[in-house]
């Protein structure tokens, strides 16, 4: 999210910001930091993992690491600013949050919040009302106070008991997961370049092979090769996308990263047995 932002503090391990777009696109990624996103302005469709709900302002999330997620703003609505979407967003890892420190029994609710997000966690009632005041003031504060309200928050979440969760527990079964350093740089550079024209000689310098190499190794750990692997990725978005209804088979193609739409029903139909417009159909009746 470097796109539109207009305040940011940008230490590695610890980024609180606003964040403001048009998002003419958007785009299915994940990241290796736990993210806290609470909407100002905007409506749309929220993905985190399998899960797909509107937001409006005021929708607050904890999303927990590598856990796909992508917000799509309604583009044809805008608010009185000419934006899509406007949200305080907070990015932190585990470094500020240390075995030790995490070991006390003073921090057993934020120990309990982390938890939680592992699987996305919507964040409502009395507690959304707590979280979103800290929220709103951690941007503008410096120092131990910022630390101290971050602290203050996520106990507040590892406390409260309307947290509703959001990736179901077939997909947390079902999450990429490797030992394999090579399979998880393929991994995260086709999650980060899969609307883009892959460059294979760029992939092969990123896990330090030769291109057939590559492609050799990649089939022989994962018994498919590199492209239809990438393809799954671009399907398990556009399933995604087919969710919302005001979007054209057309538009979730294109947005999926297919440049071509015979191709797109093909590989579609391939992956997951059923055309996009079968696929739409069935989630409709299933909703």
């Amino acid at each position: 999210m470097v796109k539109g932002k207009i305040s940011a503090q940008n230490e590695e391990h610890f980024r609180i910001g606003i964040f403001q777009d048009n998002l003419e696109k958007s785009t299915w990624h994940y990241h290796n930091h736990y993210e806290i996103s609470f909407i100002t302005e905007g409506t749309g469709k929220r993905i985190v993992a399998d899960s797909m709900e509107s937001f409006h302002p005021g929708d607050l999330v904890f999303i927990g690491q590598n856990l796909p997620h992508v917000w799509i703003a309604d583009k044809a609505r805008f608010a009185l600013s000419n934006r899509n979407l406007e949200m305080v967003y907070l990015q932190f890892s585990t470094v500020i949050l240390f075995p030790e420190l995490l070991s006390m029994p003073e921090f057993a609710n934020v120990r309990k919040a982390l938890e939680m997000s592992e699987r996305g966690i919507q964040i409502v009632g009395d507690t959304l009302n707590k979280v979103s005041e800290i929220m709103l003031q951690l941007p503008y504060l410096n120092g131990i106070e910022q630390l101290l309200n971050f602290y203050r928050l996520m106990d507040i979440i590892g406390k409260s008991t309307s947290n509703i969760g959001l990736a179901s527990e077939e997909y947390l079964r079902k999450k990429f997961n490797t030992s394999n350093k090579r399979i998880e740089a393929i991994h995260d550079y086709f999650m980060n370049n899969y609307r883009n024209e892959v460059n294979l000689e760029e992939l092969s310098q990123l896990v330090n092979m030769a291109k057939g190499s590559l492609c050799r190794f990649f089939k022989e750990n994962s018994g498919i090769t590199l492209w239809e692997y990438l393809n799954h990725i671009k399907i398990e978005f556009a399933c995604k996308m087919l969710m919302n209804n005001e979007l054209s088979i057309a538009q979730v193609c294109f947005d999926s990263g297919f440049n071509n739409l015979n191709h797109f029903n093909k590989q579609f139909r391939k992956i997951t047995g059923i055309t996009p417009s079968s696929y739409r159909k069935k989630f409709s009746e299933l909703s």
